[in-house]
């Protein structure tokens, strides 16, 4: 656990687009940081909304049943728990995520992009 942490340092330390890192944890969540680019899968949390907030770039999020939405910096985000959604980042963004440990990266989606969590290394 960390006391405190500078936010644009932890995001220094992310070579990896979709991948995102652990910088802390509080009731039962995680708080990561990830840098995105381009576009990642179609996928949904079953059980578990998924917290976006945009550090720097632009996300554009797409949805099956519902209009999309563009986050820019400072704007946040939840996408509810069952929706499906497709994260599309041009040019890089920075982002927060907040969500339940049990929150799998990829939903019930695997594939070459999915991250498990213990390969989301505490940063």
């Amino acid at each position: 656990m960390i006391d405190k942490a500078n936010l644009l340092s932890k995001f220094e330390q992310i070579n990896e687009y979709w991948t995102p890192k652990i910088i802390a944890e509080l009731n039962d969540q995680y708080v990561k940081l990830a840098k995105l680019k381009g576009e990642f899968i179609w996928h949904d949390h079953e059980n578990e909304d998924e917290l976006f907030y945009i550090v720097k770039g632009q996300l554009h999020l797409k949805f099956k049943d519902r209009d999309d939405i563009l986050l820019s910096e400072g704007e946040v985000y939840v996408v509810p728990a069952g929706v499906e959604h497709l994260p599309i980042a041009e040019p890089e963004c920075w982002v927060l995520l907040v969500e339940p440990k049990s929150t799998a990266h990829t939903g019930s989606i695997q594939s070459e992009r999915t991250v498990q969590v213990e390969d989301q290394n505490w940063i």
